[in-house]
């Protein structure tokens, strides 16, 4: 089935049933007054062409052409044009009028054709209803067009969101994985009783990172329960040169996180905190109250020793940007041999 030629048969038809409807309009508007019929339908039928074409000019070549485009220079001068040879026509149609349809006699003329302003009136008054129309057709599109380009860029973005955290979650899991499987390898060299419990412990930190850590959130506990099994990993790597405190006030403990939110401030304290007079000292606190978290960790850090802007902690501000946009204030401090975060998330 040939739909474009249906289409198009279809724009035919309704345009042909609006002309006669015009049509209807002429005879009615000028047969007032008159009881001819002929002569009103035939002056009607006369005005047609000159009535199709004038809005057809507007509606197909000015409108969407010139105004639509904002060239309002040319719009104005193209319409004036119009209006000449349209106007010219119509004082044709009323001489075809006074000369063919009455013989010369003024008083045979339907009392509304003998008057120009009113012929100008009546074409006029269907070009400006049908422009109008179109006017608003064309806007109405527009609106569409924009609506459905604002959606398609709104997608493109989220898309974009989707990948830059998925990215950066990568880059956050071998970087992990590798200073733990590197110190289990170590403990496995010296035969430790303490391999097999550090094993578990990564197993359960890999089921994390690669089953929940696709999820778009998880449990807080889920994110603390991994943050202790990294600790136990570090205590046990670390043996009498780590101190640690790891304290929690959590208030909902069902609030959900994305998952390997927080452990990534762990594991950075751990790998570039420093051992100062044998020990490495952390501090961690995690409060949650009215869906608002706040995450202090700080650590034994000489002097320059331990940047505020390496690669894993501006990971971690692009990832924050791109879930909690304007919804979270991050300090980073090195003073005093002590390198601290602080981390504010709001309306989690």
């Amino acid at each position: 089935m040939n739909y474009p030629l249906l289409k198009l048969l279809g724009r035919f038809f309704i345009h042909g049933i609006f002309w006669c409807g015009v049509l209807l309009f002429y005879t009615y508007f000028f047969g007032v007054g008159t009881d001819d019929f002929t002569y009103v339908l035939s002056f009607s039928l006369f005005l047609m062409p000159i009535t199709i074409a004038t809005t057809y000019v507007s509606i197909y070549k000015l409108i969407p052409d010139f105004l639509i485009t904002k060239k309002y220079g040319l719009f104005g001068l193209y319409s004036i044009y119009t209006l000449i040879i349209s106007g010219y026509l119509i004082v044709l149609s009323v001489m075809f009028g006074l000369t063919y349809l009455s013989n010369f006699n003024y008083e045979n003329m339907a009392p509304i054709s003998k008057s120009l302003l009113f012929v100008m009136v009546a074409v006029y008054l269907v070009v400006v209803v049908v422009s109008a129309f179109k006017l608003l057709k064309l806007n109405f599109r527009q609106v569409q067009l924009n609506s459905n380009l604002q959606q398609k860029i709104l997608e493109t973005q989220l898309q974009i969101k989707e990948q830059e955290l998925h990215y950066l979650k990568m880059q956050i899991h071998p970087h992990f994985l590798f200073n733990t499987l590197n110190t289990i390898y170590g403990f496995a060299l010296k035969q430790s009783d303490a391999t097999p419990e550090m094993i578990i412990k990564l197993s359960n930190i890999l089921d994390y990172i690669l089953y929940q850590v696709q999820k778009p959130s998880v449990p807080i506990n889920e994110e603390l329960l991994h943050i202790q099994d990294y600790i136990d990993l570090e205590k046990i790597r670390f043996h009498d040169s780590l101190s640690v405190s790891f304290e929690k006030q959590i208030q909902n403990e069902h609030l959900n996180i994305p998952p390997m939110l927080l452990l990534p401030f762990v594991e950075n304290s751990f790998k570039h905190g420093s051992i100062i007079n044998g020990i490495l000292r952390i501090k961690i606190n995690i409060t949650i109250q009215d869906k608002t978290l706040k995450f202090y960790i700080e650590n034994s850090s000489l002097n320059n020793n331990q940047s505020k802007s390496g690669i894993g902690l501006e990971n971690i501000k692009k990832r924050l940007n791109l879930l909690y946009p304007n919804q979270f204030d991050l300090n980073i401090k090195n003073e005093n041999n002590t390198f601290s975060v602080h981390l504010e998330i709001h309306n989690l």
